[in-house]
C-alpha cells in the first residue's frame, strides 16, 4: 500500500491522458469476456457484510481507493519521486515499504506450474520480468542490484522508462493479477473491519467511517492508538462548549499553515479553498457530532504521517477531512459547495 499520495513529476503523458485507455479498477469482465470474474472468498465476504460491506460495496471502495492513487487504472506505475522506487496497482503497493514483494509474489504463486509462470513473464514483460521477479527484488528490503537495475530504468525525468511502464501496466491489468489485488484488498477490508471495531467500540459503523478507515489504512497502514483515543476523547468530554468551533477551527488554521511551508506538497492547489469551505461549515452548522469526534482523530494521525520526513501530512488530513465533510479538493478534484 502507498505510504505517500501519488504525485509524481509532470509526465508528457498524464494521469489522465493515461486513465483514458487503462483498464478501470472495478468489477470488471475478464480478458475473456466472463462477467464478475474476480472472487471473494464467502467467509470474507461474511465478515464485511457485519460492516455493511456487499459485493457492490467492496468493488465501490476498490474503486475510489484507486482514484486518489491511480487515477481510477488498475495498474498507474510510477517511480522513484517519492524514495518508494516503484509503486504499482490500485492500492499504489511499492518496493520502499515492502509491501509491493508480496503482491508479485501471490501473482506468481497463481500459476499450475514453472513453464506457464515463465510463459506469462516472456510475453507480459519480455526486458524487466527478469529484474522484477528477482531473488534480490522479492527481498523486503529489496537487494542493492534490484535498487540498481530498477533506477537505471529510470529516464532523466525522474519516471520510469516507457519499456518498463508498458510491462508493469501489462502485468497488473493482466486478469491475474486483478485477483491478486482484488484479494489483497479485500485482506485490507477485513483488517480495516478489526480497526474499526476497536477505534468507532459502541458506535454505529457507518459508510463514512468505513470510507475514512480505509483511506487511513491505504496511506499509514495504522490507526490511534487505544491511548491515544482515551486521551482525546477525554478532552473533547471534558471542553467548555464555548471552546468547540475554537478548537476545530484551530486544526484548520494548522492544516492552512502547514500547507504554506516550504516542505509540504501535493496541496497547492486545494488549501485555500478547503480552508474557506471548511470553515463556512461551522459557520452554516453543517459539521455534525460524528464529523466533529472523526475530524479530530485525522488530526492526532495526520501530524504523525512521517513519509519524506512529514512532506505529506497536510495532504494526509486533506484527503481524510474531505471524505469526513463531503466537501473538499484533493489534487486539484473539488467536490461540494459550502461557499456558493
Amino acid at each position: 500500500m502507498a505510504q505517500t499520495p501519488v504525485e509524481p513529476p509532470v509526465h508528457p503523458q498524464t494521469p489522465q491522458e493515461i486513465a483514458k485507455t487503462c483498464r478501470k479498477v472495478g468489477d470488471v469482465a475478464s480478458r475473456d469476456g466472463r462477467p464478475q470474474f474476480l472472487k471473494i472468498a464467502p467467509e470474507s465476504a461474511a465478515r464485511l457484510a457485519e460492516i455493511g460491506l456487499d459485493r457492490a460495496g467492496i468493488f465501490a471502495l476498490m474503486a475510489e481507493t484507486s482514484i486518489p492513487e491511480t487515477v481510477g487504472c488498475w495498474a498507474m506505475p510510477v517511480g522513484n519521486f517519492d524514495s518508494q522506487l516503484i509503486s504499482v496497482g490500485m492500492s499504489q503497493w511499492n518496493f520502499g515499504t515492502g509491501s509491493l514483494q508480496p503482491v508479485l509474489k501471490a501473482w506468481r504463486a497463481q500459476f499450475r506450474s514453472g513453464r506457464a509462470y515463465r510463459k506469462a513473464v516472456r510475453e507480459l514483460a519480455p526486458v524487466y520480468g527478469k529484474l522484477l521477479f528477482s531473488r534480490d527484488c522479492l527481498k523486503v528490503p529489496v537487494g542493492d542490484k534490484c535498487r540498481a537495475g530498477v533506477l537505471a530504468a529510470h529516464g532523466s525525468d525522474g519516471w520510469l522508462n516507457p519499456v518498463i511502464f508498458a510491462e508493469l501496466t501489462a502485468i497488473f491489468e493482466s486478469d491475474e493479477m486483478l485477483q491478486v489485488q482484488a484479494d489483497h484488498y479485500v485482506e485490507l477490508l477485513e483488517a480495516v473491519r478489526i480497526d474499526l471495531l476497536r477505534v468507532f467500540a459502541g458506535q454505529p459503523i457507518t459508510r463514512r467511517k468505513v470510507r475514512w478507515a480505509v483511506d487511513t489504512k491505504v496511506q499509514q497502514g495504522f490507526f490511534p492508538l487505544d491511548e491515544d483515543l482515551a486521551r482525546v476523547r477525554g478532552k473533547l468530554a471534558a471542553m467548555p462548549e464555548s471552546e468547540r468551533w475554537d478548537r476545530l477551527r484551530a486544526i484548520f488554521n494548522w492544516y492552512r499553515s502547514l500547507s504554506l511551508t516550504i516542505d509540504q506538497d501535493g496541496v497547492k492547489r486545494d488549501f485555500d479553498w478547503n480552508y474557506q469551505q471548511w470553515n463556512c461549515m461551522i459557520d452554516k452548522g453543517m459539521i455534525d457530532p460524528e464529523a466533529y469526534e472523526m475530524l479530530h482523530l485525522t488530526f492526532i494521525r495526520s501530524r504523525t504521517a512521517v513519509g519524506n520526513s512529514g512532506r505529506w501530512q497536510a495532504l494526509t488530513f486533506s484527503r481524510r477531512a474531505k471524505i469526513i465533510l463531503g466537501i473538499g479538493s484533493v489534487s486539484g478534484r473539488r467536490d461540494g459547495n459550502c461557499t456558493g
